[in-house]
């Protein structure tokens, strides 16, 4: 007993001594971590250009580095704290997308578009913190995981031929960086709700209260992102809706510069009743794009008075242009920008002080009609395929210079040395067997040599089934240039039955390209305030993040076998087996029956005149006229020969088919 009492003791001693260390790490922690692990909750609303509404919800959860190991944390997700630990994850971004980022008429040169505006579907990078032979494996795992935890199909990225690794032209680029995407990837409410789950509140209180399913749904653009070090965990989720009140409809319909009017309520069809309980700070943003603050009329502002003293007058409430329906806690003016003349306007909304009894809803109506335009990125990308058949094809890669490449040419007008320069990242599946020696740039629409305008070039070429091809391209274009164009051939590849997917014939799509100007930066920097400090949205538009932008998605269709003559072939089979059979069990039916009516006619000769008298007699006395007996075939010989042949034709065309299909 004693010996078989041993093996529960030490379990025990175990397990107290693991309990023991996590209590110790909760109360080290719980004496700091009450004070540094924070949790935040923003929204950020922005009226666009073409009678839209900008949606930018942003929660941010931090926690400081501890000895706990994630056993215990307040507000900290315990799953994204277990991930990183597991699998040794230095930094990761994972996007959900649905929709397109409208870059020319939603912008492309500010925070939120260079951070937030994602490729359709799925999108995942991590940077991990492993050795470089151990990467691979930690990329698998970590996809699988997240494929459970969301709910999606980001494990079929764990293949090698599915990601790529990145040398100079992604932003966070290293060594131990890898990059997937699934562009065909659904998004629906099976992926939010996952998200959601790991905010402390949840949906049911605070600003993620407003995060109603169908009004995310029927928007325009909707994006839900996860951006997770050690120590934050960063929650985004972006969406463009069209205001859907009565007003705003006949005001769309009657005249086109007239911005429809909405509030929180009419978008949502919910309010804020109160911040999350859990939130060290609830705030609310209306943002008004620099090229629509050049477009209002601000008092003051002719009078040649600075913009803040016409900001924080008396008479701002009363704007001829527009009309807030609550009156704003902090009005926040941007510094001067070195890329735009003027400036934006931030107006801060608390929501601490709403209740239940007196929720928060934002509303603003436009009295006058007004049309700006949003700052772009240097130059306007896209991309599209050249080319007819199910041969080969050319990828072709269209810049074209924007207002903001026209302001800049002004600016460095003087030094003729000016130049953009522009990083290509396009990655192809290995089905699309792409020639790299067939690059050809073109500038102002003329053929030009690749060697003048590109400065560095990285090419890794796919191989079958194992590594998609990866091109990185720095290019060197003058200041002045209007369009420029990347053109490479390929080649379409033929792939096995199994390898199709289910529906093969409405194409294979090739991931988006990134283009990047690394010499440009988006950025707000507001006036120095304590606020700004304790906002981590206001802090993250401080920060300088290069200029992104994606291009479309391609759709190329392949050689498609058809998937219908299997099914045709297997019939066919079928009816010739059951040819055969029947035919075969006819024949030996028939000749059984034979051979027993030619027994009992051989029987009732032997038997002699006797039982024939009987019957006979039997037949008058019933009043029944006997039935006569049949003659046996006059030859047995002739009954064998006729079977023989028949078995013998059948089984010849059966193994005649069989040898022909064969």
């Amino acid at each position: 007993m004693v010996l078989l009492q041993r093996p529960h003791i030490l379990l025990l001693l175990i397990d107290t001594h693991q309990f023991l260390q996590c209590w110790i790490a909760f109360g080290s922690a719980n004496e700091e971590g009450q004070q540094q692990e924070e949790f935040s909750e923003e929204l950020l609303v922005k009226p666009l250009p073409d009678h839209k509404l900008l949606a930018h919800f942003h929660f941010q959860s931090s926690a400081p580095p501890s000895t706990s190991n994630g056993c215990h944390h307040h507000l900290f997700p315990k799953a994204i704290s277990q991930l990183v630990q597991k699998f040794r994850v230095k930094e990761m971004e994972l996007s959900f997308t649905q929709g397109r980022w409208n870059y020319e008429s939603w912008g492309g040169f500010d925070p939120i578009s260079s951070s937030n505006a994602k490729p359709p579907g799925v999108e995942l990078w991590a940077v991990f913190d492993v050795p470089q032979h151990h990467i691979d494996a930690s990329w698998k795992n970590l996809t699988h995981t997240l494929s459970g935890l969301f709910c999606a199909s980001i494990n079929f990225l764990e293949s090698t031929a599915t990601y790529s690794t990145p040398e100079w032209s992604f932003p966070p680029a290293s060594g131990n960086v890898r990059y997937g995407t699934l562009p065909c990837e659904a998004v629906c409410t099976e992926n939010l709700t996952p998200w959601l789950k790991l905010l402390p509140c949840r949906d049911k209180a605070g600003i993620a209260l407003l995060l109603d399913r169908p009004s995310l749904y029927r928007g325009f653009y909707h994006s839900q992102r996860l951006h997770l070090t050690s120590t934050e965990s960063k929650q985004t989720l972006t969406v463009v809706l069209q205001p859907n009140s009565e007003r705003a409809i006949e005001v769309h319909a009657s005249e086109k510069h007239v911005q429809p009017s909405w509030s929180l309520s009419s978008i949502f069809g919910k309010q804020v009743s109160g911040r999350c309980v859990l939130a060290k700070s609830s705030s609310v943003y209306l943002l008004l794009d620099r090229g629509l603050v050049a477009e209002l009329k601000f008092p003051n502002k002719e009078n040649g008075k600075s913009a803040a003293n016409g900001l924080t007058s008396e008479n701002f409430w009363s704007n001829p242009s527009f009309e807030l329906s609550v009156n704003p806690d902090r009005i926040f003016l941007e510094e001067s920008s070195s890329h735009s003349k003027s400036l934006s306007i931030l107006y801060m909304f608390q929501v601490e002080k709403y209740s239940e009894s007196e929720p928060f809803d934002i509303g603003l109506m436009w009295k006058v009609p007004v049309a700006w335009l949003c700052q772009q990125t240097p130059l306007h990308a896209s991309r599209f395929l050249m080319g007819s058949g199910n041969e080969r094809g050319a990828i072709a890669i269209s810049l074209k210079s924007t207002q903001f490449t026209e302001g800049f040419m002004s600016a460095n007008s003087k030094d003729g040395s000016c130049e953009l320069r522009v990083d290509v990242l396009q990655v192809v599946p290995w089905y699309v067997k792409v020639y790299f020696h067939s690059l050809r740039v073109f500038v102002d629409q003329q053929p030009r040599a690749v060697s003048d305008f590109i400065e560095k070039i990285h090419v890794s070429p796919s191989k079958d089934k194992m590594s998609p091809g990866v091109m990185e391209v720095v290019l060197k274009l003058p200041c002045r240039v209007n369009t420029a164009a990347l053109t490479i051939e390929f080649d379409k590849g033929f792939l096995r039955i199994d390898e199709y997917p289910p529906d093969a014939n409405q194409g294979f799509d090739i991931p988006s390209a990134i283009i990047s100007f690394p010499n440009f930066h988006a950025s707000m920097v507001f006036l120095e305030d304590d606020s700004l400090n304790r906002s981590p949205l206001l802090s993250k538009f401080q920060e300088k993040c290069p200029v992104m932008s994606y291009t479309e998605v391609l759709l190329v269709p392949l050689t498609t076998p058809d998937f219908s003559m299997p099914y045709n072939v297997i019939t066919i089979k079928c009816t010739v087996f059951a040819l055969y059979f029947g035919s075969l069990l006819n024949v030996l039916q028939r000749r059984v029956a034979e051979e027993e009516r030619f027994l009992k006619a051989k029987a009732a000769k032997k038997t002699g005149r006797l039982p024939l008298l009987l019957s006979k007699l039997s037949a008058k006395l019933r009043g029944r006229r006997r039935e006569p007996l049949h003659s046996p075939p006059s030859s047995s010989s002739f009954i064998n020969s006729k079977l023989v042949l028949k078995v013998i034709l059948v089984a010849g065309l059966a193994v005649g088919w069989q040898y022909f299909f064969s």
